[in-house]
């Protein structure tokens, strides 16, 4: 990510933006207790753009507002797609479908996953994943969650600037999180040698990645991917989010359904520690369901199984069920193919908006829905993060400024020093006509400059959830 110089980052005291995000509970410099023993954890990206939005008249039944700042794509139908799922028939399940399901996850929706991978990852290869490599959980930060409480006394790698787990991750003590920070000179590309590096001088044993990456919108894929697997032989477990695996954008026709994951490069899927997580939440837009999965080694399995029992209890048994039959391989190169058409077309239409405005992507999303967009060319104050998403929520648009996605655990750093100061990141998650209504909104905000500069990020509405975000219930 470019640097500012110093003599034009300013001081984060000096903004009322910025103030704000201090003000909110748990995001100041100093860790604050909530109620005696309790320390607040700060106000996620997530949960204070949703308190920001309400602060300025958001309601999910408005539909004059844009929510670019989503983490979920569009869940309606898709040209080309296998139909959308209408129902469960739950008395095809029998009545023991309202029992606790298994904390591991049902046998055959396990079976169904391992079958997937082997299909689209592991053809012509003697070592093939079964059930028993699989573990169904309720969500990607459960099935991390259930990892990391299975870690021991280590020092961990985060290649991602996703802070979500990097949260996680800081809550169970046993583990050091160690920040590995990419650049937009090297178009966020992995250095695998600096990687070797790393391991080997701060004795990292878990390497934890998102692939494809959140906020950048770039891959790690073919010989990359496979030395970053094959570095697991170093001794190091490599955990990888694959949420994004489907979202990826070809030139070439014949290229599309395809999918990246590290399964491609395993050798043998019980000796090799290499964890992979995905789900129903991106690739198959079935963010509420809830059911995701862990694969990797049997032993690693029947850890997260054990560390399940008594972190999240399990997915929801009914929800399983119904899974079953949305993995058939037929049907998810179908769905794939039709996802890559419609979300390559959104992101096209959104680059292309964006150039006209001047404000030209130097890094477009190579996967993802995600677009990590520079503002540091704007007219001050509009050339910060905070203050666009600021001035862009009156305009009834929301996005996520770019401070969401540094880690910088202890807060202490002036956020004007941010290497992700002057980035905020637009999702092409919703469908067409929300984008164009939030690109219209950001070109109201740049022309509002011209003659209502002098106010911009000043007077701005304060939230009434200052000392307990979350509250509303829902979150952009």
């Amino acid at each position: 990510m470019s640097e500012t110089p110093p003599s034009q980052r300013g001081h984060e005291s000096e903004s009322e933006a910025h103030q704000i995000l201090r003000d909110y509970a748990g995001n100041a410099n100093t860790q604050e207790e909530t109620i005696p023993g309790i320390l607040h954890p700060g106000a996620t990206g997530v949960i204070f753009c949703t308190d920001r939005a309400t602060a300025n008249g958001f309601s999910y039944a408005d539909p004059e507002w844009a929510n670019l700042g989503q983490g979920a794509p569009e869940v309606g139908e898709l040209p080309g797609a296998p139909a959308r799922p209408t129902g469960i028939d739950f008395a095809a399940f029998g009545e023991q479908v309202h029992e606790y399901g298994p904390t591991v996850g049902v046998k055959e929706l396990r079976e169904a996953v391992a079958n997937l991978y082997n299909v689209e990852y592991r053809q012509g290869k003697e070592s093939k994943y079964t059930f028993e490599n699989v573990c169904i959980v309720p969500g990607g930060r459960a099935g991390m969650s259930r990892i990391a409480a299975v870690i021991g006394d280590v020092a961990s790698g985060a290649l991602t600037a996703d802070t979500t787990y990097s949260e996680v991750l800081s809550v169970f003590k046993r583990l050091v999180p160690i920040p590995t920070a990419l650049d937009a000179k090297d178009k966020y590309k992995l250095n695998i040698e600096q990687l070797k590096r790393e391991i080997k001088n701060m004795s990292l044993n878990v390497i934890v990645a998102s692939n494809p990456r959140n906020p950048t919108g770039q891959v790690i894929a073919g010989d990359d991917l496979r030395d970053l697997v094959h570095l697991s032989r170093k001794k190091a477990t490599i955990v990888l989010d694959e949420f994004y695996s489907w979202y990826q954008y070809p030139d070439d026709e014949k290229d599309l359904g395809k999918s990246v994951s590290g399964a491609a490069y395993v050798e043998d899927v019980d000796e090799d520690p290499v964890i992979l997580i995905d789900g129903l939440t991106k690739g198959f837009r079935l963010p509420g369901w809830r059911v995701c999965w862990v694969v990797g080694p049997k032993n690693l399995i029947s850890a997260i199984s054990q560390s399940g029992s008594f972190l999240d209890g399990g997915a929801s048994h009914p929800m399983q069920r119904a899974a079953i039959p949305l993995l058939d391989p037929v049907r998810v190169q179908q769905d794939k193919v039709a996802l890559q058409r419609a979300f390559r077309t959104k992101r096209d239409h959104v680059l292309a908006r964006l150039a006209k405005m001047g404000l030209p992507v130097a890094v477009p999303p190579q996967a993802t829905f995600y677009i990590w967009l520079d503002v540091s060319a704007l007219p001050a104050p509009l050339n910060n993060g905070l203050v666009f998403f600021e001035e862009l929520l009156k305009e009834k648009c929301i996005c996520v400024p770019g401070l969401f996605f540094d880690i910088n655990p202890s807060k202490r750093r002036n956020l004007f020093e941010s290497p992700c100061h002057h980035f905020v990141r637009l999702s092409f998650g919703p469908n067409m006509a929300t984008l164009d209504r939030g690109l219209d909104a950001i070109e109201r905000v740049i022309a509002k400059h011209e003659t209502e500069g002098h106010r911009m990020g000043k007077n701005l509405k304060r939230s009434s959830t200052l000392d307990a975000p979350g509250l509303h219930g829902k979150h952009v």
